[in-house]
């Protein structure tokens, strides 16, 4: 009697077994990508096949908002790993209560668009771009794009520290500014020769330099030429003069002038010479 008790067990489990086991589908054919266009009031049949993914493309600059179906647990919507928004939605079916179900998706730009999926084991739709027409794509153009709450927090985020940011460098610039101005007198050396009468009827104050420019104070009636003394030869020097300052750089020997004839003869002149001592 055990023995006839633990075939029967055997064989009804072996039934179960051969009853649950799938079956093999037949070749599906899967079909090169395809464009449809699409209005507001558009509804697009998308073919899908068991065991593949269809990708779905919206119009360019549009992102997923929010895309659902009625059988959640069999007809899988996913756009992308993570969570942000795109503009690819991947479809793929397990073992649909129905053939048909309706798939709506609400985008970023306020447009809703309706798409029948319909379950076809002879071809599938490998993937779909969605193309807005005239009067849609013009809506979208000018539609303010919706941001979602977690974009939202991210952006002020950036915004936060892109101004922590800006505040540190310019903080960090006046320091350098605040340290350069500090130590900037005790680089100014005066140490050039020159006559002071002279320096008076030309408007000169004080000659001196940073080691790297020639300054030179002045208020004249008439802005002299300044010029450089190489091997007693004199030569034309390029400066700016604003706010009552000469700004050119570092001359050891030369001469400011009013007038001349290109010989070397002026109407008036002061001639000066750098002496610096030796450390």
């Amino acid at each position: 009697m055990k023995r006839i008790t633990v075939s029967l067990i055997f064989a009804a489990t072996t039934l179960f077994a051969a009853d649950t086991k799938p079956t093999p589908l037949a070749n599906v054919k899967i079909d090169a990508p395809r464009t449809v266009m699409v209005g507001e009031r558009s509804i697009t049949r998308i073919h899908i096949c068991p065991l593949q993914i269809t990708t779905l493309v919206l119009p360019e600059h549009e992102l997923t908002r929010t895309s659902s179906v009625a059988d959640t647990e069999n007809w899988k919507l996913e756009t992308t790993e993570s969570k942000q928004a795109s503009r690819y939605l991947n479809i793929h079916v397990k073992q649909p209560l129905t053939n048909e179900t309706t798939l709506n998706v609400m985008t970023d730009h306020d447009s809703s668009y309706t798409f029948i999926l319909d379950l076809n084991s002879g071809s599938c739709d490998s993937k779909v771009f969605v193309d807005a027409d005239s009067a849609l794509a013009k809506r979208i153009e000018n539609t303010r794009p919706w941001l979602s709450p977690d974009d939202a927090d991210r952006l002020r985020a950036q915004v936060e520290d892109a101004r922590k940011g800006v505040a540190a460098a310019n903080a960090s610039v006046q320091s350098k500014v605040d340290d350069f101005r500090s130590k900037y007198p005790s680089k100014l050396r005066f140490d050039y020769k020159y006559d002071q009468k002279m320096a008076e009827k030309l408007g000169v104050h004080s000659i001196y330099t940073d080691g790297k420019f020639l300054f030179v104070s002045a208020s004249p009636t008439h802005p002299p030429s300044l010029y450089e003394l190489k091997d007693g030869k004199p030569g034309l020097i390029a400066f700016d003069f604003k706010d009552g300052l000469y700004t050119a750089p570092v001359i050891d020997v030369g001469y400011l002038a009013i007038g001349g004839t290109g010989d070397g003869k002026h109407q008036q002149k002061l001639s000066f010479r750098r002496e610096v001592e030796a450390n």
